[in-house]
């Protein structure tokens, strides 16, 4: 289902050129959330807004008249016959006490109905805000690059991503249906003692509520360091658990379960340390707002006591301070846990707009254009990179792969193979000289043109945890099921699927852990199949895989090679002797160049590396061969002690 995004006109562009740190202002956050608050380009929204803001100016007046009618109900109790002689002719029907004490419960029950319907008006409003920032975060961490990724922490950057969503949705939720109903109930509150008591009681009123604002701030300032170092223990046991889990065959083969959970325990006992702090510190804040609230109230019934007893006030302006001063402590309380969450609530969204400030270190030129491919010929020009200045990896690369031809790029480990693919898909971009597909520098086309005109077959081949049909249908989401079963068949993998019990809606579990090597290159094959791209890229597909699957694997690429341009980085030579050119890169440089027969003809690095891996190969079935026999002897040994025959019938089950 299609996102209803803010509009460009009215929503803040990333990345951000502007980052929130721990002493962010308030208001400075309500400003920059001010167009998702009140979207322009959802008129329906807008009014929306609008509606729940009359409800809520609606609201606090009745909250204000409420004391009122509680004050004249009190006086036409205590002297009935004085509280008549004041109201109006036209009013004397309500003068009776009962009728007042229903008003009263009226004044209420309206209160509360206006406050809930501001409240559901503004569900739809808050959470609209909070589902497109919590989008866009989304959109630009697949706007980043590979390198930012490598360096992260998934278990700790998913997080910062959920928390920082949750705390976008307390400040929209606090500022809008309490910091601004506080605001405005304060300023009621303070005309309404101003016109009915006098300045004295005001200034008694701004003493207590300045006292209460300033303790609270220092207070929850304080709080802030320790809700930081929760925030890092809660970071830190969550990519510790996520890691571990995620290697639950490694823990396992070491037998390293209990140092796993000691690492988890660390974590969280640093956690359950910062969470009693943060419970001790609160305890300390509730009590010392109860103690200066308390002391105001205090002073500002005196205050209406000895009127009462001087004969200025009536009993009923006695209630009615009180009941004031009581009505504004909860919004005044509120207002103390106000602050603390929207502070807490920035200390959680620092980190995620920290990750919207980060720029993408790939990204499109504004004068960017799809890529055309006409032929698919691919050209690595004077190629130079690096990870970093001090680091290079290729120096001066240049090679071509021709329409519909294979070229395969070998060479030992850290030469720069896997590298060249990186490039070529723009993971990253070149640090010299240039990379064309059919004439255009990938530099100048679009990043989705670029990538969706590419394959890529990768050494391990990573599922979603989905269903097969799923995963063979990424490559193509649009693809019908007959698509889907086509591809699966030309990956040679049907047949495999069908004899599940759920056949294609089978669940391949975390990262495919429930199929073997070989069948989830397979459908790594059939996903590819389905996409149908021009340009085809095996990053050593099957240097993981066994001898005999490998075999079966490199049939199914050569369905998928057929009639593309195909770049083949391997690291078994016996996968590449059919290329059409074989390039060997060492030490980020092209030392060699040309077919198979040639190449060993020379005698050159090829040479070398083809006959070790050989000498490798025959050793390891040697060792095979002598195993199986050594195994043999051992067994025909056992038979011969226990007196049997061992080409008697049973002898060797």
């Amino acid at each position: 289902m299609a996102i209803n995004r803010v509009s460009d006109s009215v929503a803040p562009a990333h990345p951000r050129a502007r980052r929130i740190d721990a002493e962010a202002s308030t208001f400075g956050t309500l400003r920059d959330l001010w167009p998702y608050i009140w979207p322009g380009g959802r008129p329906d929204l807008k009014l929306r807004a609008v509606i729940a803001l009359a409800l809520l100016l609606a609201a606090k007046i009745v909250t204000v008249l409420v004391p009122y009618v509680y004050k004249w109900a009190v006086d036409a109790l205590n002297d009935p016959a004085g509280f008549a002689a004041g109201v109006p002719e036209a009013l004397k029907f309500a003068a009776v006490p009962l009728a007042l004490v229903v008003a009263y419960g009226v004044a209420r029950v309206s209160m509360a109905g206006f406050t809930q319907a501001r409240d559901a008006l503004f569900a739809r409003v808050g959470q609209h805000a909070v589902r497109e920032l919590a989008y866009r975060t989304f959109e630009h961490m697949h706007r980043l690059s590979l390198r930012f990724h490598l360096e992260r922490r998934t278990g700790g950057l998913s997080r910062i991503i959920e928390r920082g969503t949750k705390g976008i949705e307390e400040i929209v939720r606090l500022a809008i249906l309490a910091l601004i109903p506080t605001i405005v109930e304060f300023v009621l509150v303070a005309m309404v003692v101003a016109w009915q008591f006098d300045l004295n009681y005001v200034w008694v009123l701004l003493a207590m509520i300045a006292a209460y604002l300033a303790f609270t701030v220092w207070a929850s300032n304080r709080r802030i360091a320790i809700r930081r170092v929760m925030n890092d223990s809660d970071n830190d046991a969550s990519f510790k658990a996520v890691d571990s889990l995620l290697n639950y065959e490694t823990v396992k083969y070491f037998g390293n379960e209990r140092m796993e959970a000691e690492r988890y325990d660390r974590s969280m006992a640093r956690y359950e340390a910062a969470a009693i702090r943060t419970w001790t510190s609160l305890a300390m804040l509730n009590m010392g707002q109860a103690v200066i609230f308390t002391a105001g109230m205090t002073a500002c019934m005196l205050m209406s006591a000895s009127a009462v007893v001087a004969g200025s006030q009536s009993v009923g302006d006695f209630v009615m301070i009180n009941a004031l001063l009581i009505q504004l402590y909860m919004p005044l309380n509120f207002l103390g846990t106000l602050y603390r969450e929207m502070k807490q609530g920035l200390v959680d969204v620092e980190t995620m707009f920290g990750l919207l400030d980060q720029d993408p270190e790939v990204a499109d030129r504004p004068d960017a254009r799809p890529l055309v491919v006409s032929e698919g010929t691919v050209r690595f020009e004077d190629v130079r990179f690096h990870y970093s200045p001090d680091r290079p990896i290729l120096h001066g690369i240049s090679f071509e792969v021709p329409a519909g031809r294979m070229v395969a790029i070998v060479g030992p480990s850290g030469a720069g193979k896997s590298t060249i693919s990186r490039i070529l898909f723009r993971f990253y971009d070149v640090a010299g000289g240039r990379v064309t597909i059919d004439g255009q520098d990938i530099r100048e086309v679009t990043q989705e043109s670029l990538r969706r005109a590419i394959g890529m077959v990768p050494q391990d081949a990573v599922l979603f945890n989905d269903t097969i049909l799923y995963n063979i249908r990424y490559g193509r989401p649009d693809a019908t099921r007959e698509e889907v079963e086509e591809a699966a068949r030309l990956a040679q993998i049907d047949s495999f699927i069908r004899q599940l019990p759920a056949g294609y809606d089978t669940e391949v579990g975390e990262r495919g852990l429930k199929l073997s090597g070989g069948e989830k290159q397979r459908i790594a094959i059939a996903r590819t199949i389905l996409k149908g791209p021009p340009i085809l890229i095996l990053d050593e597909a099957t240097s993981a895989l066994d001898t005999h699957t490998e075999k079966e694997i490199q049939a199914a690429l050569g369905v998928v090679a057929r009639g593309r341009t195909t770049l083949m980085i391997a690291h078994r030579l016996s996968t590449v002797v059919d290329a059409d050119e074989i390039i060997v890169l060492e030490r980020g440089r092209i030392v060699e160049k040309g077919h198979h027969a040639d190449l060993l003809a020379k005698g050159g690095i090829y040479a070398g590396m083809w006959n070790r891996q050989r000498e490798a190969a025959e050793a390891a079935e040697r060792l095979r061969r002598t195993v199986e026999e050594d195994a043999e002897g051992y067994l025909d040994l056992n038979r011969r002690r226990a007196g049997q025959d061992p080409a008697a019938p049973g002898a060797g089950e």
